[in-house]
């Protein structure tokens, strides 16, 4: 049913976020500017009506400057050492030859995706809901990598750093990492060196970049140049102080509190966008409007989307487009038909294999993580 009066919300929760201007780097559609060092820029949301984000339109992160801007293959190497039996030094060349290639569609989102809606306002990027893409990545098993160095007994954890480097020493170098299990364990955590059928952009992490399926983007590390094994846990500044949720089953907590105890984030949770009608658009009485979106989850697979023109009384399922794998952006789209003119918002929730699905209030932590909440765009029917 529309409602009387404009929604008036929808139009104050963007007001923050509408201010960015469209810029164009080298290998970039016109993106949205949150900040320029580092560069930060995000995908504008009607790029995701479909399952597969050109590269183009990659949403840009990174946390020190400078960064890289070109990389001579000549001399590069991937440096894998420290509690391994045969220290390796892997040109580009040895990444496509000397590994069986693996194919592996993927999400890549900022942990932060959606913080620019946090209330009260959390400090960090103030992103919308653009700072995430999808991809087809062609890359080397990761632990036919460290077979091939041989792991020593006792190995814990490695460490992982790319070719930007922090100007001041004062500035901790961005280096995560992950258990040595996780990695053998998981034959899809990649070292890419292609995406959607071409080398990575520059600024989406040339000539390598580590992926890892499910979890959030801070993992992911562009421009990799050296993996380290350890006989310990590694407690740099990007493990131990940064990217971490409240130690709850939510990973959250009261809006404005300061929780007990933090863990690091990994999984992404599910959720579901609407790309297209944009919020605020006008549509035309008793005429069909086209609803698309992409949905999506860490790992489990996406099995129904849902939304709603009542806020939330009643739900129907949509239309689900072809499924490219657990990992990846599930399509979705639906024709609806206004018949009363007014105001309507529309709502859409996504449900994983796990039966996992969104709240219809969103949930709040001190970093702005997490954001998962139903979205909603409001229009005027007329």
């Amino acid at each position: 049913m529309p409602f009387l009066h404009p929604l008036q919300d929808s139009a104050e929760r963007d007001a923050i976020l509408a201010g960015g201007p469209l810029v164009r780097y080298p290998e970039k559609a016109n993106l949205i500017l949150l900040t320029s060092r580092p560069p930060q820029l995000e995908t504008p949301l009607h790029y995701f009506d479909r399952a597969i984000t050109p590269n183009e339109a990659f949403y840009v992160r990174y946390h020190i400057f400078p960064i890289p801007t070109r990389v001579d293959l000549a001399t590069w190497r991937l440096r894998v050492g420290g509690l391994v039996e045969r220290p390796l030094e892997l040109s580009l060349d040895d990444l496509k030859t000397k590994f069986p290639p693996t194919r592996l569609v993927a999400v890549n989102q900022c942990s932060g995706n959606g913080r620019g809606y946090f209330e009260p306002h959390v400090f960090g990027g103030q992103w919308s809901n653009g700072a995430m893409g999808n991809a087809e990545w062609v890359g080397a098993r990761l632990q036919d990598i460290l077979r091939a160095a041989g792991i020593k007994p006792g190995a814990a954890e490695a460490t992982f750093n790319g070719l930007d480097e922090p100007a001041a020493p004062s500035v901790p170098d961005f280096v995560k990492s992950l258990t040595v299990q996780h990695l053998m364990e998981d034959p899809d955590v990649l070292v890419a060196y292609q995406m959607n059928g071409a080398e990575l952009p520059m600024l989406n992490g040339f000539p390598a970049r580590l992926v890892v399926p499910g979890w959030y983007a801070t993992y992911w590390v562009k421009h990799l140049s050296e993996i380290m094994v350890l006989d310990h846990a590694f407690e740099g500044f990007w493990m131990a102080k940064a990217y971490r949720i409240p130690d709850t089953p939510c990973g959250c907590v009261e809006p404005g509190s300061t929780p007990a105890r933090s863990v690091s984030i990994q999984r992404m949770n599910v959720r579901a966008i609407i790309a297209t009608p944009k919020n605020g658009a006008r549509v035309a009485l008793a005429r069909p409007v086209t609803l698309k979106g992409v949905a999506f989850d860490g790992g489990y697979g996406i099995t129904q989307v849902e939304f709603s023109d009542d806020r939330g009384a009643t739900w129907r399922r949509v239309e689900l487009g072809p499924d490219f794998g657990r990992y990846s952006f599930r399509e979705w789209s639906a024709l609806w038909i206004p018949k009363t003119p007014g105001y309507y918002r529309l709502m859409v929730r996504a449900t994983n294999r796990a039966g996992e699905s969104q709240p219809i209030e969103p949930l709040w932590n001190p970093g702005g993580y997490l954001r998962n909440v139903i979205e909603r765009v409001d229009l005027t029917v007329a």
